[in-house]
């Protein structure tokens, strides 16, 4: 099983340069076993053209490396916390797409426009507040995980309704049930990112869009009375 976890947490990293997600090594992406509360992540500065299944680092949920012969990513710690966190998730996610970046990198949510945002987010992508100089000095992966899940307190969001959050200075964190879930939502986070961005050049004055299309669209994908994609 964990075999397979590696392999999951492998096929998930690779998938990230091929979308377009990732230059150089920025961006991780880690997998979970609930049940024996163990995770399998991308080691630290590894090229991902140079990535093999056996190089992914297994990771207990008190932070203690299980089997790895290298380091794990420097994200590790923020991961971890989200999986404490938020317990219907699986895999997380974390890039430094462009789009999606410069909104993180300005302080901004990202708004919803349309029906493209509507289809994986029920509302703004949210963004955090900074970390402070004492957060940052201290232990601030760990400390970054908190300040996503103040934000999320703040605005009382179920994590599965708003399955991405932009760190603030930073760069997108992405989470799904399962990790390549948690992939495609990378990639819907810089899609809509882009589209914000290019409409709010064309119509600075923008508003939201309609509740009730934002509704009709998020609730056609999600929740119990989903109609969108094939019987499972």
């Amino acid at each position: 099983m964990l075999t397979e976890l590696k392999r999951e947490a492998y096929e998930a990293n690779i998938a990230l340069p091929r979308h377009g997600l990732i230059n150089l090594t920025f961006g991780n992406a880690s997998a979970l076993d609930r049940a024996k509360g163990i995770f399998a992540i991308k080691p630290s500065g590894v090229a991902y053209a140079e990535l093999k299944p056996a190089d992914m680092v297994l990771i207990d949920l008190e932070g203690k490396k299980v089997e790895g012969r290298l380091n794990p990513s420097s994200d590790t710690s923020t991961h971890r916390r989200l999986f404490l966190a938020f317990k219907g998730i699986g895999g997380v996610v974390h890039t430094h797409s462009s789009h999606a970046t410069a909104f993180a990198q300005a302080g901004r949510a990202i708004p919803i426009f349309g029906t493209t945002h509507a289809d994986y987010f029920n509302g703004d992508i949210p963004v955090t507040r900074r970390l402070t100089p004492a957060e940052i000095a201290a232990d601030y992966e760990w400390e970054t995980g908190n300040v996503i899940l103040e934000r999320f307190a703040q605005g009382k969001f179920d994590p599965l309704d708003f399955p991405a959050v932009l760190v603030n200075r930073h760069a997108p964190f992405t989470w799904a049930p399962t990790v390549a879930k948690a992939v495609e939502v990378a990639v819907a986070v810089e899609c809509i990112a882009h589209l914000a961005l290019m409409s709010q050049q064309l119509a600075p004055k923008l508003k939201p869009i309609e509740p009730e299309l934002l509704a009709r669209h998020f609730q056609r994908k999600h929740g119990p009375a989903a109609t969108y994609g094939q019987p499972k």
